[in-house]
């Protein structure tokens, strides 16, 4: 989700009921921070509580000094990331990659812990691949090294984002330790969030792909699993309003140039998923000025109502 959950996607998830959101994944190596995507990656909502920084990295020492630093710079959570499966971060023996070594594993976790007062999550998938599933002995790994909560992505890294997610690896890391576990993978609607809390007996859920150009979908799971009863779907109006100002609020915090190109692929997804066709996504992707980005999402997003405001 780097490149995705940045802070304008957070607020707006936390604002429609996310119960905790987790920073873009941020590199170990200190030196590097001083880019400009670091310093970004290293900001927090303002409503965050509390705030979760994940770090990425291989080196044991390294990622203890990152953790301390993010500490001190405000991070109340700090999550160590064992589930990427991108190329350029496994082939530098970070994210899922680490799960093929398992001593490996302990020493960073141990160090991490060890180097903050804080709690210390992780994120992994249930394997490297179908042939090597070892989920639940790395489950133990970091109960062992004081992990206060573990999230598993219910695939292997070779299975990437395809395939049927093992919801039933998860219930076995789940039975495995005692510590809280997040089940993630494929969760898109309130009624699969709850199926996969009881098939699991997983702590939580975490969401990531389907958040994307749905933030309702926290509240609406909320809802369910609160009253039994999905609340009403939100409106043209209100997803019309979400829209905007998250939109706003990117070219707000990256400045116009790099918020117009980051705001595309947000607005491809809201448009999405309210029926806009491929040809006003695509005469919105050409538009480089803010303003006239936000304008034309306004138009766009008007024609909605009326065309809903007919059929209705």
């Amino acid at each position: 989700m780097a490149g995705v959950t940045d802070v304008p996607f957070r607020e707006v998830c936390l604002r429609h009921g996310a119960g905790i959101t987790f920073s873009e994944m941020v590199t170990s190596e200190t030196r590097l921070w001083n880019s400009r995507k670091s310093q970004q990656r290293l900001r927090h909502p303002k409503a965050s509580t509390p705030r979760a920084v994940q770090i990425a990295g291989s080196d044991p020492t390294m990622m203890a000094e990152a953790a301390r630093q993010n500490v001190a710079l405000g991070a109340q959570v700090v999550d160590i990331n064992m589930g990427c499966p991108a190329k350029k971060v496994c082939r530098r023996e970070a994210g899922s990659a680490l799960l093929r070594d398992e001593l490996l594993v302990a020493k960073i976790l141990n160090k991490v812990v060890h180097a903050v007062e804080v709690p210390v999550t992780l994120k992994i998938r249930t394997g490297w691949d179908p042939a090597h599933r070892n989920g639940v002995t790395i489950a133990r790994i970091a109960e062992q090294a004081g992990i206060a909560a573990i999230a598993v992505h219910g695939r292997t890294r070779a299975c990437r984002f395809k395939g049927a997610v093992e919801y039933d690896t998860i219930a076995s890391i789940v039975d495995s330790v005692s510590i809280p576990v997040f089940a993630n993978g494929d969760i898109i609607t309130p009624e699969q969030a709850r199926y996969v809390l009881h098939y699991t007996g997983a702590a939580a859920v975490m969401i990531g792909r389907g958040a994307q150009g749905n933030p309702w979908i926290f509240r609406e799971i909320n809802s369910l699993l609160a009253s039994g009863r999905r609340t009403a779907p939100p409106g043209i109006d209100e997803k019309s309003d979400t829209i905007e100002d998250h939109v706003a609020s990117i070219h707000k915090f990256y400045g116009a140039i790099q918020g117009v190109r980051l705001a595309r692929k947000h607005i491809g997804w809201y448009l999405d998923g309210i029926g806009v066709d491929d040809a006003v996504k695509k005469s919105l992707n050409l538009i480089d000025a803010a303003e006239q980005q936000l304008s034309r999402l306004r138009d766009v997003l008007q024609s909605v109502k009326l065309l809903q405001a007919q059929a209705a």
